[in-house]
């Protein structure tokens, strides 16, 4: 079984210069004088492919889009490798923290033709505005307050988890601490995206 150890040193690199860009994964950018990369403001956005797509072998499915809320990228990052996994296709878009998330719910309130995420993924733990905040402007949002949300978060308090019920998630998952458990995450997100439960 292989631990989490290691991708929990990652952020702490993560941050000093590398970002998400569409189509290719992880990519290294250069950092700026002060040590920070300016595009980690930007809503991150890249291309979901499965690993049996990636040889050209699959038919695509339906493209989906998925909104993850989380200021951990190595966490995102087995978000993406837990979807990939199981096969879901389409767009990831990444944001770091509960500000720029709520910015990103008006910016989609403000355009009514803008395409709405299928799922939303949120960690409860954010800088700035809460994962509480952002849950319940998706719950006010016209463009997302009927898309499936799943807090995804280190936390086990059942009052995070009572509250978290109150404002209209979907499901409440725990992190978990070793990486295969993780990326049997993506069963999950996968059914539901497709309208079922696991």
């Amino acid at each position: 079984m292989e631990s989490l150890n290691a991708f929990t040193r990652l952020p702490n690199t993560l941050e000093q210069g590398w970002v998400l860009q569409s189509a290719s994964g992880w990519s290294n950018a250069p950092a700026d004088e002060s040590g920070s990369n300016p595009n980690r403001d930007a809503v991150q956005r890249f291309t979901l492919r499965s690993p049996a797509n990636r040889l050209g072998t699959a038919t695509p499915a339906k493209p989906r889009a998925i909104l993850v809320i989380e200021d951990n990228l190595a966490d995102a990052h087995l978000v993406r490798e837990a979807l990939e996994e199981h096969q879901v296709e389409g767009e990831l878009l990444v944001i770091s923290d509960g500000e720029k998330a709520l910015s990103f719910l008006s910016s989609l309130d403000a355009q009514p033709a803008a395409d709405r995420p299928d799922l939303v993924i949120v960690d409860l733990n954010l800088p700035k505005r809460s994962g509480f905040e952002v849950l319940e402007g998706l719950r006010q949002s016209n463009a997302c307050r009927r898309v499936p949300v799943v807090v995804l978060s280190s936390s086990g308090a059942e009052e995070d988890r009572t509250r978290a019920v109150r404002l209209g998630i979907s499901r409440y998952i725990r992190k978990p601490l070793r990486l295969e458990q993780f990326l049997s995450l993506g069963a999950v997100f996968k059914a539901m995206l497709d309208g079922s439960v696991l």
